[in-house]
């Protein structure tokens, strides 16, 4: 849901920007405070950012001025937490705005606040209430990420609707329309994007478990968390 190159207005450009810095500058200490913590952790960081590069370079064109495609965030804000994301997705944004002309400079802001901040704490929001009442990891990772997906796509359509409000019916009637454009190609990629990461996490399952258990995702002591793909516990 990248908004192109000078496509919104400057004052909501500059509004957005300056709503995603705190959350962006709280993700740099955030981010700052794991690393020196726990080098270890660094790969599998570096892992979550470039899984959220791919997906989010993997577009479909949508409404005038943007388009659809999955976000990979909820990967890494279900591992690291969402303010990680917020510096993870900046740093994906930025890099597709300059090497891959995907979104743009102006409307970073807006880019980073709906797929790097609003989209990751949705998820991580739906994945926690899920694990809290006991759901199974993997059944938790989907609608994490699948919320995470849609999420950024509704907070787009919002933007979009702020800045250009249909002239009869206003700022619901633009909502409507983008959001009803976007949701024909968006829940397919978000349910795509939600079994595929649950792909990935049974690989990290299998590969690095003592990780994810230092994680929280998965619980020490607590087989069925950890049994990798084709056992019996998922057979």
């Amino acid at each position: 849901m990248h908004i192109a190159e000078g496509f919104l207005p400057p004052a909501h450009a500059v509004a957005w920007g300056v709503a995603s810095a705190p959350f962006v500058v709280h993700g740099v200490r955030s981010l700052t405070r794991e690393v020196r913590e726990h080098p270890e952790s660094t790969l599998l960081m570096g892992a979550s950012g470039a899984f959220t590069f791919v997906l989010s370079a993997l577009k479909l064109p949508s409404v005038t001025g943007s388009c659809s495609h999955p976000t990979g965030t909820g990967l890494g804000a279900i591992l690291f937490r969402p303010p990680a994301m917020a510096v993870l997705g900046t740093i994906t944004l930025l890099f597709q705005a300059l090497l891959l002309a995907h979104g743009g400079l102006t409307t970073l802001g807006a880019n980073v606040f709906s797929m790097a901040i609003a989209g990751p704490w949705a998820g991580y929001a739906v994945y926690r209430l899920l694990r809290r009442y006991a759901v199974p990891l993997m059944v938790a990772v989907f609608f994490g990420a699948f919320v995470a997906d849609l999420s950024t796509y509704c907070v787009t359509s919002v933007q979009l609707a702020l800045a250009f409000p249909d002239p009869g019916s206003g700022f619901l009637g633009a909502l409507g329309k983008f959001g009803t454009i976007f949701a024909v190609t968006q829940i397919p990629l978000a349910v795509s994007e939600g079994l595929l990461t649950v792909l990935v996490m049974r690989l990290l399952v299998q590969s690095s478990k003592g990780e994810l258990t230092r994680l929280g995702v998965l619980v020490a002591g607590k087989r069925a968390e950890a049994k990798p793909v084709g056992s019996e516990a998922v057979a």
